[in-house]
Formats: structure tokens, sequence, C-alpha cells
């Protein structure tokens, strides 16, 4: 399953940590997999002692949210206390923030299957929440990406060491810009723009600003999908340089439900349609490459250059309050 380290302008808790984070969802998420797994082989989906004891995927909001800031501050005011065993329990106190779930299902899954797709859908809440707030601020998501197809075949289909930025708005020269997709991999960075309309329309490609569909007995203009795409890979391409990042940069125009028409299509540019779509999709997830320190490095940086738009969680105004009567 990708990580979504930044959607839109949204604040992101892969922002505060990109070193730290993949690798504990990596584990968070084969933790718990393996655990319901275990309890669904046995029988005990529906038994409430096992719902209680699994941590996964619904937020346990139990505990009130001013409480756990409150002890996290304590923990920030000790005096004579040694720094690093203080941050590591601090830290440890942020992970349950984030990561305590519980998982509930009103209907037992018929097979592993369907178990699964039932896992990930918990995950991909999950991950939204990852991806819109951290400890002390949030972003309002617009909810039309809960139910946004695209993202989840991101998020759902490709492996956890994938790192996705989903149209990130990046903050250059004082000026908003939002971008295609990027996907950084282990070992490279995908920049890719979607082209899909109709089911089995036909898009035929040029170098002029329009292509044409064809679609039945209609055809109509649409934008070329390469302005985009070139302008994500150049703005990519110059911060790589100049923070001396080594990474290929590839593009990829991808249509699941059409097909792509283009004879003279530029030597790096991947056209992936219905045609080819099995071959490029499974070349991605046979990818088992671990983690890299370069790959995170490069996120790092595109991160630094994303806008971000939140505001203060309300818990923390009204602990900041209760705080300056005392």
């Amino acid at each position: 399953m990708g990580q979504l380290i930044k959607l839109q302008d949204y604040v992101s808790r892969y922002e505060q940590d990109i070193f730290l984070y993949p690798s504990r969802f990596v584990r968070l998420k084969r933790q718990q997999w393996e655990r319901l797994k275990d309890i669904w082989e046995n029988g005990d989906v529906n038994n409430k002692n096992s719902q209680k004891d699994l941590s996964i995927l619904l937020e346990d909001e139990k505990q009130p949210i001013i409480d756990k800031i409150k002890w996290i501050f304590r923990l920030r005011s000790k005096e004579n206390e040694d720094d690093i065993i203080v941050r590591d329990e601090e830290n440890e106190q942020e992970e349950d923030f984030g990561l305590q779930f519980t998982a509930s299902f009103s209907i037992r899954p018929n097979s592993i299957e369907e178990l699964k797709q039932q896992f990930l859908d918990q995950l991909f809440r999950f991950q939204m929440k990852w991806a819109s707030s951290t400890l002390t601020e949030k972003s309002m998501v617009n909810h039309k990406y809960y139910y946004d197809e695209k993202l989840k075949f991101f998020l759902q289909r490709f492996p956890d060491t994938f790192l996705v930025l989903y149209n990130p708005v990046f903050l250059l020269k004082e000026a908003p810009v939002e971008l295609e997709i990027i996907m950084v991999t282990p070992i490279d960075v995908w920049c890719i723009s979607f082209l899909e309309e109709e089911n089995h329309a036909v898009f035929i490609g040029s170098k002029n600003r329009f292509w044409s569909k064809r679609y039945e007995n209609t055809e109509k203009k649409i934008l070329n999908p390469l302005l985009a795409l070139n302008r994500t890979e150049k703005i990519i391409q110059k911060l790589f340089r100049l923070h001396e990042i080594d990474l290929p940069i590839r593009k990829v125009v991808l249509s699941r439900n059409g097909y792509i028409d283009y004879q003279e299509v530029p030597y790096d540019v991947r056209l992936v349609e219905k045609r080819n779509l099995d071959e490029w999709f499974t070349s991605l997830r046979r990818l088992r490459s671990p983690l890299k320190h370069k790959q995170l490095k490069a996120a790092q940086m595109l991160l630094e250059y994303c806008q971000t738009t939140s505001m203060r969680r309300m818990e923390w105004e009204i602990f900041d309050e209760e705080k300056n009567i005392e």
C-alpha cells in the first residue's frame, strides 16, 4: 500500500519527520494485518474481546485528546530529566495519539480477499488522517478525496515503499503551483498524468496544445496532458540539481480505461493504456526494494517546497487558555 505523504496543500505528518513515519507505517501495517488475519482465521472477528484487543485503523478517541496534550506538555516541562528519555517518552505518546485503533466488522469477511479489502479500506481512512493532521495542526479535507478512486489506486495497489504526493501544491517564488501526481520509489521518481474519461475512449496525441478524443461517433479537443507533465518534471529536476539529489525522473500518461494513439511520442514519455497497463503495473509491483536514504532525502526536499494550509487544533487552543489562566 503506497504511502500518502502529501495531499494537495494539507498538513502532513510526514512533513514532521520523513525519516521516521514511512518505516513506522510499514511496521504498523504488517503487525496489524498479521494480528487481524490470525483472529479471522480463528473465527473471532465478531468477538467483542478480540475487537477490543485489536489496534488497527479506526482512531481510538476514548481518552480525550486534551488529556494527551497535557501529558506531553508535562513531559516537556519536567526539570532534571534526561532530554533523550523525555524525547523518547514524548514520541511514544505521540505515536499512541496517532496509531491507536480498533477494528470493527459488522459482517464477517467470507474470504481472505474480502478481509484484505476491508483492511485496506480502513487503512485508507487512517492514511487520510496522517495526510491532513498532526498532533497540533489539522487541515480541512475536501470529502471528495475519501471517494477518489485514483487516489485509492495508488494507495491500495502499490508497494508500501512508494511515497505519493497527490496533486501537491508547490510554493515557488511565493507563487503556488499545483503539480501532477508524484510517486517517489526507492529507485526513481514518477510524474504521472491521468487521461481517463469514457471507457474505451481513444486519445490522439500530438505536439500541439490540444489532443483529440474520439468516443463512439464524437470527437472533441482536450488539453495536451504533456504540458502539465513536463512542468512537473522541470520543477523536480531544478530542485534535484539544487540539492544534489540523484534519482531518475520518469514521466507517464496513464489511461487505464482507454487507448492512446501517438505516432511520434517523445522519447522520455511513457504512454500506459489498456493494452500495456498490466505490464507497467506489474513491473512496479515487483519492486521489492526497501526504503532508501536517498529516496527519503528526495521526499523530504520535495515536502519542504510544498505549501501547507492548516489551523491549530482546538484542543491546543483550549490548553493554551488553561495554561494562561494558571
